[in-house]
């Protein structure tokens, strides 16, 4: 068998590998249909890489025509979410999966801003509560109160 049929016997043992490994549900995911019959369907990227290659070597001390062969052969996939198609009864929908979007740069700071505005709401009650500590301690009605009472026990 001659080096060319060995390296493309493996080219072809490695792409029916592939086959195997990958179907179109990759790309274009199974739906998923939640309660309420909203449909879900995941959008992947792919990438691939492959490589084979082999070499005959030549021994120096045989008459023999046939020589060794070496060879290999490898592959990588790599699959990436990039967005989900929504279908529901008033129309389709694509979200994008990365975190790039606006809306997903608003939602992911909300919390944030609510801890600030709740620790601003927390800091004004305090401020009002103590501003009416000092109001009742201070203030004229009060002192008319205290100073009538005393009046009366003096008479």
């Amino acid at each position: 068998m001659s080096s060319e049929q060995h390296v493309e016997n493996l080219m072809k043992s490695t792409m029916e590998n592939l086959k195997d490994m990958i179907d179109v549900n990759t790309v274009i995911g199974k739906a998923i249909e939640t309660k309420d019959g909203t449909c879900i369907i995941p959008v992947s990227k792919l990438s691939f890489g492959f490589a084979s290659g082999g070499s005959e070597y030549l021994y120096e001390n045989t008459t023999s025509t046939v020589f060794p062969f070496g060879g290999g052969s490898g592959a990588g996939v790599s699959v990436k979410p990039v967005a989900f198609l929504v279908v529901k009864e008033d129309g389709v929908r694509m979200i994008p999966a990365d975190q790039n979007t606006t809306c997903d740069r608003i939602v992911d700071t909300v919390p944030q801003v609510l801890d600030i505005v709740k620790g601003f709401v927390k800091d004004l009650c305090k401020k009002n509560n103590e501003t009416s500590d000092k109001n009742n301690t201070s203030n004229p009605v009060n002192n008319f109160e205290n100073n009538t009472t005393n009046n009366d026990n003096a008479i």
